[in-house]
């Protein structure tokens, strides 16, 4: 009976401990401990755009009507001029006979004004309105033949059609791309940059790519053209990326840009999550001491110590909202 009593006071004790351990526990904040550690800094801007040929247009119809005729020419060579598809054109053919037929008629009229001229019967000013007449049907001929030129549609370029979008039977819409003409190589990276990051990125400068295609290859560019003037509604400005001539990227493939702006090796390195304010909260046992930094360059993962701290210290990392210095701190892990 004393032994029972002896074990139920034990275990009661052990409860109140721990109950007394984890209510205070309950309101220490617990962090990761990393030590600042040495690599390189990289200072990025951040876009985000596509891949296209640097060579290359968009061939759009100019009018509405129906596709008629289009080549199965996609993966193909094609050169300048070479007919991708026809529209259906009989209407305007037809207003053309007509025009041809009045051409015709007002042309064998100014023969027998000419001859009603040279035997006195007529006037100069009937040749004169006949001759007008003609001009204005051969005027309106050439518009015509404009109109049916729109009814052809012919490659801009010699290269490759890397796209068709439609088949006999649809409607083209007028300003609808219907192929995409090019040069399969050299291809670039079009990408949009923010007009606040626009002054950092200069010709020339390294750019990471990442795309899910390829997601464990690094993959480069360079700043090859910087446009003059930004989009005021987007507040982007477009930069060009040229890519190296063995790139598995492929056009219209989507891809994140990184610009390096600054690079700078033996730096002293943090993780971003761990600076606030311009300060760390250094390890110290169980306890937070607050020491304000001073921050070079400031990357995405990580950022430059450039004094405050010293290589191999352990920083909280995240730094807890509302952490004051001295307070304790129960340190999970430190890699």
């Amino acid at each position: 009976m004393q032994i029972r009593r002896i074990l139920f006071l034990a275990l009661l004790l052990i409860a109140v401990a721990g109950g007394a351990y984890w209510w205070q526990a309950r309101g220490i904040p617990q962090v990761t401990a990393v030590a600042a550690a040495r690599g390189t800094a990289v200072e990025i801007v951040y876009a985000t755009g596509g891949v296209e040929p640097v060579r290359w247009a968009k061939v759009a119809s100019v009018i509405r009507d129906r596709i008629v005729e289009i080549c199965d020419c996609e993966g193909r060579s094609v050169a300048k001029g070479d007919v991708l598809a026809r529209l259906d054109d009989r209407e305007v053919q037809a207003q053309m006979k007509e025009l041809r037929a009045r051409e015709g008629f007002l042309k064998n009229e100014m023969s027998r004004v000419s001859a009603l001229i040279e035997r006195g019967a007529a006037t100069t000013q009937a040749y004169e309105r006949a001759a007008m007449d003609l001009q204005q049907v051969q005027g309106l001929i050439s518009v015509q033949l404009e109109r049916i030129a729109d009814y052809t549609i012919v490659a801009p370029m010699a290269g490759v059609v890397l796209r068709r979008d439609g088949e006999i039977g649809e409607i083209a819409e007028a300003g609808q791309i219907l192929f995409r003409v090019g040069v399969p190589a050299p291809l670039q990276v079009v990408a949009e940059v923010n007009e606040e990051d626009i002054p950092r990125v200069q010709l020339g400068q390294l750019v990471l790519l990442r795309t899910d295609a390829f997601p464990e290859r690094r993959l480069e560019g360079r700043i090859s053209e910087v446009t003059p003037m930004g989009d005021v509604t987007a507040k982007t400005f477009r930069i060009k990326a040229a890519l190296p001539a063995d790139t598995p990227l492929k056009p219209g493939m989507s891809v994140e840009a990184n610009i390096v702006t600054r690079e700078k090796e033996n730096a002293l390195l943090l993780p971003t999550d761990t600076v606030q304010d311009n300060a760390v909260f250094v390890i110290d046992g169980s306890r937070a001491r607050r020491r304000p930094v001073t921050v070079g360059i400031r990357g995405t993962r990580a950022v430059e110590i450039v004094a405050g701290i010293a290589e191999g210290e352990r920083v909280a990392s995240p730094a807890p909202a509302g952490l004051k210095d001295g307070a304790r701190l129960r340190v999970l892990a430190a890699p």
